[in-house]
């Protein structure tokens, strides 16, 4: 899957986790290139796990890389049937999750993000992808529930 074809059509940015609200925000952002003739960029972010104790858990970052393209080939295989291939894209991007997706839209005419659905006082301490990226993003985002 490549947007080599794609440059001149208008781009959506969709982060997926595979947490249910990133596949909702991957079949809205698919149904929006359906109507609007859009190419689809679907973006998964991975980083090194943070090791708490004494023992520290080694994986080769290659063993994350490739378990992240599998994950997110297989969550846009399943949401995309249907879709003209050619107007979709996969990146994994080793990083966290709102930086990755605010770098990436730039450029972009959309970014779509799942709400994980926390309340306004959980997202005020803990923060969250999709408040981040309606405040960084140098392009319209559409946070889906």
């Amino acid at each position: 899957m490549s947007t080599d074809s794609t440059t001149d059509l208008p781009r959506i940015v969709v982060g997926v986790d595979g947490s249910p609200s990133s596949l909702k925000a991957l079949d809205w952002a698919l149904g929006q290139a359906r109507a609007t003739g859009a190419a689809v960029e679907a973006v998964k972010a991975w980083d090194v796990p943070v090791s708490y104790g004494m023992e520290a858990l080694v994986l080769p970052y290659e063993d994350l890389a490739k378990g992240a393209r599998e994950t997110l080939t297989a969550e846009v295989e399943e949401q995309a049937a249907g879709f003209p291939w050619e107007r979709l894209s996969q990146r994994v991007v080793r990083g966290h999750p709102a930086a990755v997706l605010v770098e990436l839209a730039s450029g972009a005419d959309l970014l779509v993000v799942g709400s994980h659905g926390h309340g306004a006082f959980a997202s005020a301490l803990l923060g969250s992808v999709g408040q981040q990226c309606v405040q960084h993003a140098p392009c319209p985002v559409v946070v889906v529930r």
